[in-house]
């Protein structure tokens, strides 16, 4: 259960970026709320997946989740660009998520 609970955490950070970008520095209504409540939603998963999960996995993997998720939304909602070196480096997050997750002992 607590890494159903990252991956939800991990997912709400991914919406939170998203909206973050939206909000044009906090100067639209919306996409800030959207910004505020997907971060203590994102907290409020990683707080109680924490429970069971140490420290350094729970946080890596949340942030990596963040992370490639981000770049992903990236991608594929706002047209950035997938250069050979920038999905390399996703890939190697990904790699180290496995890796973290593997070697984890809860």
């Amino acid at each position: 259960m607590p890494w159903i609970l990252l991956f939800i955490a991990g997912l709400f950070e991914v919406v939170w970026a998203f909206a973050l970008k939206e909000s044009q520095g906090f100067t639209k209504l919306w996409p800030s709320v959207v910004t505020i409540v997907g971060m203590l939603v994102s907290f409020w998963f990683l707080a109680l997946a924490m429970r069971q999960l140490p420290l350094g996995t729970a946080y890596a993997i949340w942030t990596g989740i963040g992370a490639v998720g981000a770049f992903l939304v990236g991608i594929f909602v706002l047209n950035e660009p997938a250069t050979v070196m920038r999905v390399l480096a996703a890939g190697l997050i990904v790699s180290g998520l496995i890796l973290m997750k593997i070697s984890s002992p809860a």
